[in-house]
C-alpha cells in the first residue's frame, strides 16, 4: 500500500451499526473498516446479516444506530457524495438482459451523470479490466453466468468508486467461472485505488484475502487476517469454533 493510499480516510468505515425487524435484531453494533486497495471478506453463514448489514451500507436501510462512511463522507449527513464512491454488486442480478452490455453501462453511467462521449471511454476501460472487449455488442440474454457478473463488476466501476461490495457474488456459478470472478475483483484491489468488501458464505473464497470478518448472529465475532483465525493451519475448524456453524465448501 503507497504512502498516498495509507493517508486516506477508510473507503468504507462501519461503527457501532444496528439493525431490526420488529423484535428481530438483525445487526448487533457491528464495526468494520476497509482500506484503499484492500480486500476484505465479511464470512457468515446464510442468515448471519450480510445482506442486512450491506443494505444499510448502501442506504437501502436506514440502521437503527451506528454510523457509516464511504472515503470520509457520512452516508446519512452527506448520501450523495457518500454513494457517488461507492459500487455495489448485488446478490441478484442488476443488469437488464434484452440491453446489450455497452447499453446497460451506458444507462448506468447516465445515472451518475457521466455525459455519452466520456461514457464511451470508461465503458472501454472498464471492459477492458473484467476481459469483456468482445461482449460490448452482446445481449446480456446471451451471456455466461461468470460473464455476467463480470459486467456487473464494470458497471459498478463506470464512475470510478473508492470501495466496491459485492453480496454473494459467485451464487449460481460454476467453480471456474467462480475463481475467475474471485481472481478478477482481488486483482482490482492490487493497484489501491479501490477496496473490496466481498461477502460470502465460502470458506475457499476467503484463504487470500487481506482480512476477514466473522459476522454469525448480526455480530462480529472475529476480524484480522486469515492466517491470525487459522493459527493451527485449519480455518474451517477455527471458523466451526467460532460460530458453530455447518462448514461452507
Amino acid at each position: 500500500m503507497t504512502q498516498d493510499v495509507a493517508l486516506r480516510p477508510p473507503a468504507l468505515l462501519v461503527e457501532g451499526v444496528s439493525h431490526a425487524f420488529g423484535l428481530t435484531r438483525a445487526l448487533d453494533g457491528v464495526s468494520l473498516q476497509v482500506m484503499a486497495g484492500q480486500f476484505v471478506a465479511l464470512l457468515g453463514i446464510n442468515g448471519a446479516g450480510k445482506s442486512t448489514l450491506i443494505n444499510v451500507a448502501t442506504r437501502l436501510y436506514d440502521s437503527g444506530a451506528g454510523r457509516v462512511a464511504i472515503a470520509g463522507h457520512d452516508l446519512r449527513r452527506a448520501p450523495s457524495a457518500a454513494l457517488a464512491r461507492l459500487g455495489v454488486v448485488f446478490q441478484s442480478r442488476a443488469l437488464d438482459a434484452d440491453l446489450t452490455v455497452a447499453q446497460n453501462l451506458h444507462y448506468h453511467a447516465a445515472l451518475h451523470g457521466i455525459g455519452r462521449a466520456e461514457a464511451r471511454g470508461r465503458i472501454a476501460e472498464v471492459l477492458a479490466l473484467v476481459d469483456l472487449q468482445d461482449k460490448a455488442r452482446a445481449r446480456v440474454a446471451t451471456l455466461s453466468g461468470g460473464q455476467v457478473r463480470r459486467a456487473e463488476i464494470a458497471r459498478a466501476l463506470i464512475h470510478r468508486p473508492e470501495v466496491m461490495i459485492l453480496d454473494e457474488p459467485t451464487t449460481g456459478l460454476d467453480v471456474r467461472s467462480r475463481a475467475e470472478v474471485l481472481a478478477l475483483t482481488q486483482r482490482l484491489t492490487r493497484t489501491g485505488a479501490v477496496g473490496v468488501l466481498w461477502a460470502t458464505h465460502l470458506l475457499a473464497e476467503v484463504t487470500e484475502a487481506d482480512a476477514i470478518i466473522v459476522l454469525h448472529q448480526g455480530r462480529v465475532l472475529w476480524s484480522g487476517p486469515p492466517q491470525d483465525l487459522a493459527r493451527e493451519g485449519d480455518l474451517t475448524a477455527a471458523f466451526l469454533s467460532l460460530t458453530g456453524a455447518q462448514a461452507a465448501a
